[in-house]
């Protein structure tokens, strides 16, 4: 059964500047995180969660650092956190999409 996650699940703001939309089966889950607000003078604290993730970068610039190396990324660039490696972003753009996936899912989101 396809479902639209525009229609379905408009998504919602979740901190000032940051909307995200989620849709997952039982074991894997998509997020789109968009990042409005930016350029960010300093990267986000670093977190870790129990998590893989995978990421798309669908719209922007930024930096992402993982385990303390930085690697600049743009449109179209795709990266991989394993779980519970210490990672974070900055954006260097007004504007960034992000389009994550997680397993398995992250009940937190939820």
């Amino acid at each position: 059964m396809a479902v639209s996650l525009k229609d379905k699940n408009p998504g919602k703001e979740i901190a000032p500047g940051i909307f995200r939309r989620i849709i997952h089966l039982d074991h894997l889950m998509a997020v789109e995180a968009t990042f409005t607000g930016g350029p960010q003078a300093q990267p986000d604290p670093p977190h870790t969660h129990p998590h893989e993730q995978l990421c798309y970068v669908a719209e922007g610039q930024l930096n992402l650092f993982v385990d303390g190396e930085m690697t600049p990324l743009k449109q179209g660039d795709m990266f991989s956190v394993p779980g519970n490696v210490p990672h974070c972003i900055q954006t260097l753009c007004p504007r960034v999409v992000l389009v994550d996936m997680f397993s398995p899912i992250r009940q937190d989101f939820l």
